[in-house]
């Protein structure tokens, strides 16, 4: 069963959305949420396979909020859906650690489907947004990383093994997986000696110590 967090700050929005999903059988909405730090705080507690992240929310935009999400679940897999065909929001959302884009006005099987690839691994992208790919791919900086993720990336350049990271930090090991993870997607790398080399060039505090 794949679980899920609806975040949108339209009470009708949610409502459709979770008739939707709970006709599935193999989708299991587990929460709602109508702004960024509720859905942090959501997040955190229900452990969400996938976020289905509204854009153009009062206080906190979705981009924020998909930073509060995967700071509180670093696991979770953040689909952004949205009305807004901006090829640059599309980049901002990518680079905020979401991992596909879709449209409000997509068929509901696409919808489907997308929230099991996302669940998968995958990136789901509506095809008419698929132009913001390339700009999107662009390594993160570091400011887009959370606190967390600069100790443990600062600390992989170093040379420590995910134990000793959990040990520094007094976190599982189990955890420290999620978070590297999470900092390769960002960061746009696939092993630890990429990611110390990324480390080098854009924390100053890395290699050090």
């Amino acid at each position: 069963m794949i679980t899920v967090l609806l975040v949108d700050d339209h009470p009708l929005v949610r409502a459709g959305l979770r008739s939707l999903l709970t006709t599935a059988g193999d989708i299991d909405v587990v929460g709602e949420a109508s702004g960024g730090q509720e859905a942090g705080e959501l997040a955190a507690s229900v452990m969400p396979d996938v976020v289905l992240m509204d854009l153009s929310m009062p206080g906190m935009d979705g981009i924020a909020a998909t930073r509060v999400v995967l700071d509180a679940h670093p696991a979770a897999r953040v689909v952004v859906l949205t009305s807004f065909h901006d090829t640059g929001r599309v980049a901002e959302a990518l680079r905020a650690g979401a991992v596909g884009y879709l449209l409000k006005d997509s068929e509901p099987s696409h919808l489907l489907s997308s929230i099991r690839s996302a669940a998968e691994g995958h990136a789901p992208l509506d095809p008419r947004m698929a132009v913001a790919l390339l700009p999107a791919a662009v390594p993160a900086p570091a400011e887009q990383l959370s606190a967390r993720e600069r100790e443990v990336l600062t600390l992989i350049a170093r040379g420590l093994s995910n134990r000793q990271i959990g040990r520094e930090l007094g976190i599982a090991e189990r955890t420290v997986k999620v978070h590297v993870g999470s900092l390769f997607r960002r960061i746009g790398v696939v092993d630890r000696t990429s990611a110390a080399m990324w480390a080098r060039d854009h924390l100053p505090d890395a290699g050090r110590g």
